[in-house]
């Protein structure tokens, strides 16, 4: 059968703006070949690389990927709205396109005089028009605005306009491109149950979003393009786990690269110092001739026995240059809660690396439930025998949700000199999606800080649900015999249950 939509080998080159090169004339570029090929390679950028596709008749096909990865160039050829450098592009049966928030309206004029230029535009006749005009009206919810000029309209009544026009035309193909993000609920639910009637009556949909969770549930095939390439095709469960593995990837490599520079930052600053280097040939200075950082800086969690926020102010010498904490004006307490990020202490026991590990290895990316190490390397350069080893987490906007420390879970320390281990292992990582801070210190069992890492490890916890809040509980939903739920598979091919 002949499929509805074929890319054969496509490749897309545009010109990059802001380079003064010129052809001479119109004339000559076009004597001498093709306007892209005399661009240097600086001045291109391939959109779309040698990307075939085919899209059988009947069937609903997302298309994923990055900002920049050639979705919307993909669906812009094959609206004809664009052609390709390389390659060819044929389509077989009448195309609806619904790329652009409010393409081919003109601001001027009315909402009624642009449903009849779209409507022709898209190969309906007046007559054709005339019928289906109320119904277009209706799912639009436009009824009080139509006669309005369109420059009037909201974002969402162009969506909604667009929309309807659209998918009124009775196309043999739909192209959407991510524009329902800007509808309310109300009508994207509305939207969903026409794309299930399209799919219904046989009609060829290419959707382009960023919802994963609509592809999975939604569309019978996916694409996954990444800077123009095709990197996978097939079933829409198995091509989203592969393009979100290799999200977390990046995201990995992202949350490393900044967590990196923080501690240099740390290590760096003046305020950073925790003494010498136990490997430096200079040698440790003296422990008692050691800076000592404020405890000013230090945050509030359970790092320290007492579990307090608020510690005398007069207990270290001020802050450094650059750092602050709220201090209370009647109790001269210092909120440490209010510290910045950053790193202090006396230097007598160093906390020389900091990995977060999961089953796989070391990462900052997590999900909901897995097993997490947090791992440090300690060295004493000198015997120590009061010590105790903490941990923290926080959410980014400062929360604690979880610290503890040895001294806390009443291990009393006996003995530290020279390298050692130390390992804090969760094993099930009960916390919703979202990003979080890590707190790690080796301190005396009174709170005297030795070395103490603030904010300076990231990690990334992702879930496919999206619980609200911090924690997440494990737990079971039970029910009366007469309250029932669709089973997941029926509630998958139900798009209004979404």
């Amino acid at each position: 059968m002949t499929p509805a939509i074929d890319l054969d080998h496509v490749t897309k080159i545009y010109r990059r703006h802001g380079h003064s090169r010129r052809f001479v004339t119109l004339k000559s570029a076009l004597l001498t070949g093709s306007l892209v090929a005399q661009l240097r390679p600086d001045e291109s950028f391939r959109a779309l690389s040698d990307v075939s596709v085919q899209v059988p008749r009947g069937v609903s096909y997302g298309v994923i990927g990055r900002n920049g990865s050639g979705k919307s160039t993909l669906l812009k050829l094959v609206a004809g709205i664009t052609k390709p450098t390389h390659g060819s592009v044929r389509v077989n049966g009448r195309v609806s396109a619904l790329i652009e928030l409010g393409a081919g309206f003109h601001p001027e004029i009315s909402g009624r005089e642009n449903v009849f230029i779209n409507g022709i535009m898209l190969g309906l006749s007046r007559r054709d028009i005339e019928q289906r005009f109320d119904e277009i009206v209706e799912f639009a919810e436009m009824e009080e605005f139509i006669d309005a000029p369109v420059k009037t309209y909201s974002s969402g009544m162009y969506m909604r306009l667009g929309f309807a026009v659209a998918v009124h035309v009775d196309p043999d193909i739909l192209l959407v491109d991510e524009v329902l993000a800007v509808g309310d609920e109300g009508f994207s639910l509305k939207c969903l149950d026409k794309f299930a009637e399209f799919k219904r009556r046989g009609k060829t949909i290419l959707l382009v979003s960023h919802g994963l969770s609509m592809v999975e549930r939604f569309c019978d095939e996916a694409l996954w393009l990444e800077a123009g390439d095709r990197r996978a095709t097939g079933d829409p469960k198995r091509v989203v786990q592969m393009y979100l593995a290799d999200v977390e990837q990046l995201e990995d490599e992202l949350l490393a690269a900044a967590d990196a520079k923080a501690q240099a930052s740390a290590q760096a600053d003046g305020s950073g110092q925790v003494g010498e280097s136990p490997n430096d040939p200079k040698g440790p200075e003296p422990a008692a001739e050691q800076a000592v950082v404020s405890p000013a800086s230090e945050p509030d969690n359970p790092l320290d026995e007492t579990a307090s926020a608020l510690e005398p102010a007069e207990q270290a010498p001020p802050p450094p240059e650059g750092e602050h904490a709220e201090v209370d004006e009647e109790t001269g307490l210092v909120n440490m809660f209010t510290a910045n990020e950053g790193r202090w202490g006396s230097g007598a026991v160093r906390i020389e690396e900091v990995t977060l590990e999961g089953d796989q290895g070391a990462g900052h990316v997590f999900h909901t439930g897995d097993r997490m190490t947090i791992r440090m390397k300690v060295r004493a350069a000198q015997p120590v025998e009061d010590f105790a080893f903490g941990i923290s987490i926080f959410s980014t906007d400062g929360v604690c949700c979880f610290g503890t420390n040895t001294n806390i879970e009443e291990m009393e320390s006996a003995s530290l000199s020279g390298a050692g281990e130390v390992e804090f292992a969760i094993e099930q990582l009960d916390l919703v999606e979202g990003t979080y801070k890590l707190d790690v210190a080796a301190h005396k069992r009174d709170g005297f800080s030795y070395d103490y890492h603030r904010l300076l490890y990231t990690f990334r916890v992702k879930s496919r649900t999206k619980d609200v809040g911090i924690y997440r509980p494990r737990h079971v939903w039970r029910f009366t015999d007469n309250l029932r739920f669709k089973p997941v598979s029926a509630a998958a091919d139900d798009s209004s249950s979404d």
